[in-house]
């Protein structure tokens, strides 16, 4: 019953988020960009999936959502010119910037544009606490990171693993994600969070990178075949000289030494309230549920599917027990 008494909770908060994204109309706007509403909504289902953070829940799903479609911005359809201009806007958060942007991109600066203020705007009326400055840092920070990536693609160029993975746990989107997550569940920002949100603590860096390893790990073969050279695998493998098999089985010996440092910080003195250090370790759970068997986000399969829909859709019987 408790099962799915909190199910029925998440399926008003998805229907509610599915007339949002209809409203947006970006999934039929951009037809170069993945439509993943209900992955993003399982991430954030994932992360925090308690009733009482509908409003949390909703706001990580709208940032994940839009994500995914500024990483196929950055990753295939833009010009490096274009990523440069639309970099700039987003850093400067100007939205007198987007007079020189293409068309598409006004529409996708826009729908983030409004989308962060709205969120910042329910956030101060609510609880009076202006967390705007820590989206947009958050935002403009994640950028940049795509837009690195995005040159390293274009110069055909493999960075060093050190220089990658300087920039990968931001690419990933998982600090973007515990940033937002913390603004929308705090009901008041300490000093030391509000430095540890803007100079990314280690609760944040630690799930951040368990995220992009396990993304690594699933999609390194295909990138490969692609020529693709920004990745954890291929760059250790050029580091060290490994095979993709070796290297793969070091990626894995460093996750599980960053859950060992993950779990330290559970049990020491945190700057952070417990339901934002559990939301982070929820994060770095959901990646290992979400990229178990492939890329569960990009391309899910029938078992992905079915996953989503048992969790979200499908009620518990005494059966299932």
């Amino acid at each position: 019953m408790d099962f799915n008494m909190v199910q029925s909770h998440l399926q008003k908060d998805l229907r509610d988020l599915s007339r949002w994204w209809r409203t947006m109309g970006l999934a039929t706007k951009l037809n170069f960009a993945r439509d993943r509403l209900m992955e993003s909504f399982f991430w954030a289902v994932g992360m925090i999936f308690e009733p009482q953070y509908s409003s949390c829940r909703k706001g990580l799903t709208k940032a994940a959502a839009l994500l995914t479609l500024f990483d196929d911005v950055y990753d295939v359809y833009a010009t490096l010119d274009e990523l440069e201009l639309l970099t700039d806007a987003i850093q400067r958060w100007d939205v007198n910037a987007i007079n020189n942007l293409p068309d598409y991109l006004k529409l996708c600066f826009l729908a983030l544009y409004n989308t962060v203020n709205e969120m910042a705007y329910e956030n101060l009326k609510e609880k009076g606490i202006n967390i705007l400055p820590y989206l947009t840092n958050a935002w403009a920070d994640m950028c940049n990171a795509f837009l690195q990536e995005a040159k390293w693609f274009y110069k055909k160029s493999t960075p060093s693993y050190e220089e990658y993975f300087e920039n990968a746990w931001m690419s990933s989107s998982g600090p973007l994600l515990l940033v937002n997550a913390n603004c929308l569940i705090s009901d008041s920002i300490t000093e030391q969070e509000a430095e540890g949100l803007e100079k990314y603590h280690d609760l944040l860096r630690w799930p951040s990178t368990i995220f992009r390893l396990c993304n690594d790990l699933v999609s390194a073969s295909a990138e490969l075949e692609r020529g693709e050279t920004a990745n954890s695998i291929v760059c250790y493998m050029n580091d060290n000289g490994l095979s993709e098999e070796l290297a793969s089985k070091q990626m894995r010996n460093l996750i599980d030494e960053i859950w060992k440092k993950m779990n330290k910080e559970r049990v020491e003195n945190s700057i952070f309230a417990k339901p934002f250090i559990e939301t982070a370790f929820n994060l770095a759970r959901t990646a290992h549920c979400t990229y178990q068997y492939g890329d569960g986000h990009s391309a899910p399969d029938e078992r992905s599917k079915k996953r989503v829909l048992s969790v979200i859709i499908e009620p518990l019987s005494l059966n299932d027990r």
